[in-house]
């Protein structure tokens, strides 16, 4: 009932899972992504066990095969189950069960492992494999790029209805959602990857964003202002963006530019909202009120 790709970026090690389906919210289901540990797509009669105790066992250091062959074991159902395994180093593991609905197949490769059941036409999962080994890019981008290869292919034989997305960081800086950079979902839409791309994209966006912060809160104040700066200008629509990125400007003593910042956010019928926001900041002990009185002067 599924099409899924788990897989590890050489590059960055973030770890990510994304998943569509003709199923309801498919998202709390088939996606287990933790940082710095693995990502597992658990699908077909999914056992939500798989994800659960399964990047326990990577945790805990087995490796993707040993962990995966564990819980086959322990399953008298497994041969309805398809679960893929990525762990931290890149090892992978698969297994297709032999009651899985045709067209069913999966493939495992360097770093990823891509799996498809109840497909309209075989070769989905290939499919997937031989377009994410070709691309290039952000992790979230390439498995975007793989699950619409596997539409492409032909897909779910009922259709479309949810998809999901889950990214995670290379090292995960505390518990709150395992890490993860982008988690996304589309519980119910006529056509699910269309909304999945424009949520991932702003969730990337997001990700930037905090990442910049997390400089601002680490001390790093110039490499923060520096990294607010790109931000915005990749996202010059984001208001949200803007606003703060003027708070750092402005502490910075950079007024001029702080001015021309925040005048983003100020633009159209909500401005006064955040003008209203920026006037309760000094309470916070965020910025000076004659800095507030700076920014919101004509």
């Amino acid at each position: 009932m599924t099409y899924s790709i788990a897989a590890r970026c050489a590059d960055t090690g973030q770890l990510g899972v994304a998943v569509q389906s003709h199923f309801f919210g498919v998202g709390r289901v088939v996606p287990w992504v933790h940082g710095g540990v693995g990502a597992i797509a658990t699908q077909a009669q999914a056992e939500l066990n798989y994800g659960a105790e399964g990047l326990e066992r990577l945790r805990a250091g087995e490796s993707p095969p040993a962990a995966l062959a564990a819980l086959v074991a322990a399953d008298d159902r497994s041969d309805h189950r398809q679960v893929g395994v990525v762990d931290a180093a890149g090892r992978v593991a698969a297994h297709t069960g032999a009651s899985c609905i045709a067209e069913a197949s999966h493939v495992v490769d360097d770093g990823f492992t891509t799996h498809a059941n109840m497909m309209l036409e075989p070769g989905v999962a290939e499919r997937m494999a031989e377009v994410f080994a070709a691309s290039a890019g952000p992790l979230w981008a390439r498995l975007l790029e793989a699950l619409d290869a596997a539409e492409a292919a032909g897909g779910d034989i009922r259709g479309r209805q949810s998809a999901a997305l889950v990214i995670a960081d290379v090292a995960p800086t505390g518990p709150a959602r395992a890490g993860h950079l982008i988690d996304v979902r589309v519980d119910d839409d006529a056509e699910p990857l269309v909304e999945l791309r424009r949520l991932a994209e702003k969730g990337a966006s997001y990700a930037e964003f905090s990442r910049a912060a997390s400089l601002r809160t680490s001390g790093q104040a110039d490499a923060a202002v520096g990294a607010f700066g790109s931000v915005v200008e990749a996202h010059p629509d984001r208001r949200e963006f803007a606003f703060w990125h003027a708070q750092l400007l402005a502490g910075s003593g950079r007024l001029d530019e702080a001015r021309a910042t925040i005048a983003i956010a100020f633009e159209g019928a909500d401005g006064d909202r955040w003008r209203e926001l920026l006037r309760r900041l000094p309470a916070t002990g965020r910025v000076e009120e004659t800095v507030v009185e700076q920014l919101l002067a004509d």
